[in-house]
């Protein structure tokens, strides 16, 4: 199991930017799809994003779909998570999170094998 450590959150006004990084220890990623997932206050945790381990192929909830950008380094084991534009909606915990290796990104929670401790995300109108 991967340990993962989330950073890069903050209070930030609508329209605005953040970036937020998830960093892996405990083994490579290199082989690891990975997504991004948040929860707001009320409500289930929902897919954001997810990135295979290639890079190759990047997915999207659609609401975030032109906002948001996913990426990773992994000779820094490493995945980012660019947000711009950012709505009132968007406000959550977010959350990194990576499956067993050489799986295909899912959209569900259950298909992640580990999960980071969350960085919340506070944008105000």
């Amino acid at each position: 199991q991967v340990t993962l450590v989330e950073s890069g959150g903050g209070v930030v006004q609508a329209g605005g930017s953040l970036r937020l990084s998830c960093k892996a220890s405990g083994r490579d990623i290199y082989t690891t799809s990975m997504g991004w997932f948040r929860q707001a206050p009320g409500k289930e945790r929902a897919f954001v994003a997810g990135i295979d381990w290639t890079s190759a192929r990047t997915y999207y909830t659609d609401s975030v779909k032109g906002r948001f950008t996913i990426s990773r380094e992994n000779e820094k084991n490493t995945m980012y998570l660019q947000m711009n534009g950012l709505e009132s909606e968007d406000t959550a915990v977010y959350y990194c999170a990576a499956q067993d290796p050489f799986m295909v990104p899912t959209t569900t929670t259950t298909d992640y094998e580990s999960w980071g401790q969350g960085t919340q995300v506070t944008v105000s109108s």
